[in-house]
């Protein structure tokens, strides 16, 4: 539990970085600079301290980069342009948590009490409460019916990804295997790179294809490498790491609900650090989450 609340922060922290690196370098370059920075770090500590590629949740931590990295990720890209980030995040955060438990306790079994289910929905209520756009017009136009099905896609990804790596913690307990949260995150992270590494591929490919003979623009990577360093560690490395050793203790749902306060981390971090004021709605919404997850703490033990 403990975990998920350092989870939440780290990926606060995590998206205010990554607005400085893909603003210089674009989201798709600088999600996947972010991966790699993080692949390596995150291999150094599984090979020389962790378990490496070892355990028989191996195949389930790659798919579960698939489903979180990969289908999860991408889909949130498509659904952010479209919908705009408010709404998109507070569709994937809020369809994640049901999507997660309902899928946790078809496969593994797992069932929730009735007080942490009611702590869920009130940080789902706050959440939402806080970070829901003002008004309609507050959306961005264009294709929402497609941004609210990526939307949608990426609360799948991202449920599906926390449960699967469950049952890949389950697994390695079987045989007496304690697979700790860095080494899981870099097995989980050899199945998302793959996926993000072809998607700027394909990407890159297509945008010179289209721009045939045009002078492409200079990046400047030097000047955003400790940004890109500073959203990998924040995110991919201890965010992750802290991720996935809060599902080798607890129940998907519980640990998608307490990550689902990040936007409101984020809004606490811009005010300290960037002077931005929350509204008085948000304010409201963010006591109301922070309360849940107190009950929450409290109803686990």
């Amino acid at each position: 539990m403990f975990a998920a609340i350092l989870t939440t922060f780290c990926f606060a922290a995590s998206a205010i970085l990554a607005r400085r690196s893909t603003g210089m370098l674009g989201s798709q370059s600088a999600n996947l600079a972010r991966q790699l920075v993080a692949l390596v770090l995150l291999g150094l500590w599984a090979h020389f301290i962790g378990q490496g590629l070892h355990g028989p949740g191996l195949l389930l931590f790659i798919f579960s980069g698939i489903l979180g990295f990969g289908l999860g990720d991408i889909s949130l890209f498509e659904a952010l342009p479209r919908l705009g980030a408010a709404l998109t995040v507070l569709i994937v955060q809020c369809l994640a948590v049901p999507i997660g438990a309902v899928t946790e306790w078809l496969w593994l079994g797992t069932r929730i009490t009735p007080a942490e289910m009611v702590s869920a929905v009130v940080i789902l209520a706050g959440v939402a409460l806080a970070i829901a756009p003002e008004r309609a017009s507050a959306i961005p136009h264009g294709h929402r019916l497609t941004g609210v099905l990526f939307a949608i896609i990426g609360a799948v990804g991202q449920a599906w990804g926390a449960v699967v790596s469950r049952q890949g913690f389950l697994l390695d307990q079987k045989i007496g295997l304690q697979m700790d949260g860095p080494t899981s995150a870099y097995q989980r992270l050899l199945g998302g790179i793959v996926c993000v590494a072809l998607l700027a591929l394909v990407t890159s490919l297509l945008r010179r294809w289209r721009n045939l003979g045009a002078v492409q623009p200079e990046r400047p990577w030097r000047r955003a490498m400790p940004w890109i360093i500073g959203n990998a560690l924040a995110g991919p490395v201890f965010g992750v790491a802290l991720y996935q050793w809060g599902l080798r203790d607890s129940p998907s749902a519980i640990v998608l609900s307490i990550v689902s306060t990040a936007p409101l981390a984020v809004m606490m971090l811009s005010f300290v650090f960037e002077k931005t004021r929350p509204s008085p709605r948000a304010l409201v919404g963010s006591l109301l989450a922070v309360g849940g997850v107190v009950v929450l703490l409290y109803s686990c033990h």
